[in-house]
């Protein structure tokens, strides 16, 4: 008896000890071996402090090995591969294993142990609480290899009550992805947050975590005890989110009047690669503690390794950071260096985290040449000092800003005058030809330029320098295109250019003469060819037997020799004036498709009296309003443009005239919806409509009356109103059905609908309660006092049933009409006199559709001969 009781106590010891105390914080990561392999490493933090409470002391539980589920439902069981013990009752535990997942997608890796260690304030029952970490992983060929950040901080800490704590996992990414951070929730039982877990209490502000530098912020400690929180950590490619961590960290919270150390701040820093980063970390204890200065961060693991001693001092710390930085090191994203300073108080050891952020920027591209021709510009420039560069960008404008970027600003400013024109791949590739995607680029302008290089996470150099040029001037360049007649048949058009000043006579040598085509159109989409000229002074041409009432005409003048085309000119328009009719008013639009700029227009408008053209406004706009006009009253308006081109060396001011055109301004504002208001009759079937005129200035001359059966259903039109005065309606023959009504004036602006009024059938059927069967032509049959033809309107079917006082089913059917003759359904038998009860279900329509309405009651038989059955 007393073995078998040893062995029981034994085992129940064994039982206490693999539930006890145990899990205080930790993490999955994963980086990826090939398409679908990855090797996982799970880091956890227990505690090994005995519970004296027990006796003999009770020993945390370890775990040799942990149960992995990998998302594709399958598991592993993976041994430790590490320990290493800590101070303050810490071990960090470390168990890596190799997976291969069946494809691409995404899968929650999940890990859980049985217990956390007890005395959690903030989750309930801690020990009793499963403890659990999880990751998501995307595995997507199209986004390329990839593995999640590394956590460089324990996800252990030390606060103190009323003293701000601030903790920072040290995340880095070996693969250059943005981070971002998030505060969640701890986790329990299949990864599935923990019934009433809470947020740490603060005394300032709530807990969070900067979801950019990835501070945890805690102001402040409210009291002490053992506390849990969870760091949702994710990360992003092209703004795909590819993957999360989950780290669930410990704080150990300590009554004290210890004062943290504090360090001082540093902004960004932003260094151009194969530069040399140096600058001093310094840090401060009110309490004259000796403070320890360290960094941790990726920059710490790369190549080019940072360097960073770590220094102690009494009260005061400074310590330098020295970076020398390479191309490979450039990339979108900033490096994070965390710096920690921490006290050695004999009460509790406190920290203060600072973050830098570090970013190196590809060198701008060197040396940029710009040489114009006629209609192009080509662009030369020396290849980046970085192999790492995969292309460059071009950029231009007519504009020069005279740009210098600041250490931080990469690219070309997007709030400038400057657009993207196109790109070139490869570091080699040094040449590009600008001749506006083959349409070529437009006399008169300035063009400048500025290149930046790209990398292969997407990132940008500085921009190179600015260059700007003019085209040469070796073509013809159109000034005028003026509208000298309006007319559909006889119209004009008077067309100037400028000679070219700057033909190159060694490769395109004379004689020369200019070929000058016309389109009725803006763009030259039918250029044909309209007149040739042979003196290369004469500039100047009329065209003639044009219609310039309904079409603008594009021009292009060409330069020929005795070899052809000498270059492509650009095109240029007519201005045509269009009008846009409202009440009132009338808008004049000016189009056209010109290759200089204009700055201002003058409105002419035709006086009744004299019929000439007079000055009415000037418009810096290719629009403008003519207001409080007379409807019904013809305007006529011709438009005068003015302008320039950019560049010196044309004539000046460049004046053109558009078509003379009329119109008339026409009331296009409908009346106000009228209010509507419906009645029903039921004893004569009709609907009353009644209305209220909302625009009682407007001339309403009629309504239109809309009705639709259904209340889902569309309102069509079912009659209008002789005049506006006549605001009632009567529809016949209905009641279920929606209505509106809409107005009209005197120039037939309908307005919009009225507010829609429904209105459902009334209740007709009805049916007796008393009949008599007795063959005297008298009440014989049992028929809905309702008449016939009103059911056929309203009643779609009945299911109509009765039953004795036994509950037996003396008659059923379905014709709403009944007439039942007193006989029991498919027999020829009266029933007998007495009470019998009904049931009917009426299927009526309305609004709504067929609906049902169910009625009950009780029907007395009299005087019924050749009785079958006892009510």
């Amino acid at each position: 008896m007393k073995k078998i009781l040893l062995i029981l106590i034994f085992f129940l010891y064994q039982f206490v000890t693999c539930f006890a105390t145990h899990n205080r914080a930790g993490e999955i990561t994963y980086k990826q071996i090939s398409d679908f392999t990855y090797e996982i490493t799970v880091i956890t933090f227990t505690n090994t402090k005995p519970d004296s409470s027990f006796t003999p002391p009770q020993y945390p539980a370890d775990r040799p090995s942990l149960e992995v589920r990998w998302g594709d439902n399958t598991y592993s069981i993976v041994p430790r591969t590490e320990i290493v013990d800590l101070p303050n009752f810490y071990r960090r535990n470390k168990y890596v294993e190799r997976h291969t997942f069946p494809g691409p997608g995404n899968y929650e890796i999940v890990v859980e142990d049985p217990n956390r260690n007890k005395g959690v304030v903030n989750i309930p029952t801690s020990v009793t609480v499963v403890f659990s970490i999880k990751t998501i992983m995307k595995i997507d060929p199209v986004l390329g290899f990839n593995s999640t950040p590394i956590l460089l901080n324990p996800p252990v800490d030390k606060a103190a009550v009323g003293k701000v704590f601030i903790h920072n996992p040290a995340a880095y990414d070996p693969d250059g992805d943005s981070i971002s951070y998030k505060l969640t929730t701890c986790t329990g039982e299949n990864g599935e947050p923990i019934k009433g877990y809470t947020f740490p209490e603060s005394s300032n502000k709530p807990i969070y975590v900067n979801e950019v530098t990835g501070d945890l912020v805690w102001d402040a400690p409210v009291r002490a005890g053992i506390y849990n929180v969870a760091i949702l950590i994710e990360e992003w490619r092209k703004n795909i989110k590819i993957g999360n961590i989950v780290r669930d960290m410990q704080i150990e919270v300590y009554d004290s009047e210890n004062n943290p150390p504090v360090i001082d701040s540093i902004a960004m820093i932003c260094i151009e690669a194969d530069s040399i980063v140096s600058f001093e970390v310094s840090a401060h204890d009110v309490d004259n503690d000796v403070v320890t200065l360290s960094a941790t961060g990726g920059i710490f693991e790369l190549d080019n390794v940072a360097n960073f001693v770590t220094v102690s001092d009494t009260g005061n710390v400074t310590g330098t950071f020295i970076w020398k930085t390479n191309c490979s090191n450039v990339r979108e994203q900033a490096y994070q260096v965390l710096f920690k300073a921490q006290d050695d108080n004999r009460e509790i050891n406190l920290v203060d985290q600072r973050n830098v952020n570090i970013k190196v920027i590809g060198p701008a591209p060197k040396n940029l040449q710009a040489s114009p021709t006629n209609n192009s510009v080509e662009l030369y420039w020396d290849s980046c000092r970085c192999s790492q560069v995969t292309g460059y960008e071009i950029y231009r404008s007519n504009t020069k800003i005279n740009f210098i970027h600041d250490d931080c600003e990469t690219g070309v400013p997007q709030d400038s005058s400057y657009a993207l024109i196109g790109n070139v791949e490869g570091n080699s590739n040094t040449y590009f030809l600008d001749n506006n995607n083959g349409d070529g680029l437009a006399q008169g302008y300035d063009y400048c330029y500025m290149i930046v290089a790209t990398y292969p996470d997407g990132s940008r150099s500085y921009a190179s320098q600015e260059v700007c040029t003019e085209l040469v001037r070796g073509i013809p360049v159109i000034t005028n295109v003026s509208v000298n007649r309006t007319d559909t048949v006889n119209g004009s058009i008077n067309l100037v250019w400028s000679k070219p000043t700057e033909l190159d006579t060694n490769i395109a040598p004379g004689p020369y003469k200019y070929l000058i085509y016309h389109s009725n159109d803006f763009w030259g989409n039918n250029l044909s060819l309209i007149h040739t000229n042979y003196d290369i002074n004469d500039t100047t041409f009329t065209d003639t037997l044009l219609n310039t009432v309904d079409y603008p005409y594009s021009y292009k003048v060409e330069i020929h020799n005795n070899s052809g085309l000498v270059d492509t000119p650009m095109i240029a328009s007519s201005m045509f004036l269009d009008i846009e009719a409202a009440d009132n008013k009338l808008t004049l639009i000016f189009r056209k498709n010109i290759p200089w700029e204009n700055d201002k227009y003058v409105i002419y408008k035709q006086n009744k009296t004299s019929l000439e053209f007079d000055s009415l406004d000037i418009s810096p706009n290719d629009y403008y309003t003519d207001e409080n006009l007379k409807n019904g009253t013809e305007y006529c308006y011709r438009i005068k443009s003015i302008g320039k081109y950019d560049v010196n060396g044309f004539v000046e001011p460049i004046i053109n005239f558009s078509q003379k055109n009329c119109e008339v301004p026409l009331d296009t504002i409908p009346p106000e919806p009228p209010v509507l208001e419906v009645n029903s009759d039921c004893d004569n079937f009709i609907n009353i409509l009644n209305w209220t005129n909302s625009s009682p200035d407007d001339e309403i001359i009629k309504y239109n009356i809309y009705y639709s059966k259904l209340a889902d259903a569309e309102l069509e039109p079912i009659a209008s109103t002789n005049s506006g005065d006549s605001t009632t309606f009567i529809h016949k023959q209905t009641i279920a059905g929606c209505y509106a009504v809409t107005a009209f004036d005197s120039v037939m602006n309908e307005s919009k609908k009225s507010n829609k009024v429904c209105v459902d059938n009334c209740t007709f059927y009805e049916l007796p309660n008393v009949f008599t069967p007795n063959g005297d032509n008298v009440n014989d049959l049992f028929s809905p006092l309702t008449p016939a033809d009103v059911i056929s309107k309203f009643i779609e079917s009945i299911d109509f049933k009765v039953y004795s006082r036994w509950g037996n089913l003396v008659f059923k059917t379905t014709d709403p009409q009944i007439n039942w003759d007193g006989k029991i359904s498919d027999t020829n038998k009266l029933i007998s006199p007495g009470v019998y009860y009904y049931v009917c279900d009426v299927y009526e329509y309305r609004i709504t559709g067929i609906e049902p309405r169910y009625l009950i009651g009780f029907i007395h038989v009299y005087d019924s001969k050749n009785s079958g059955l006892k009510p």
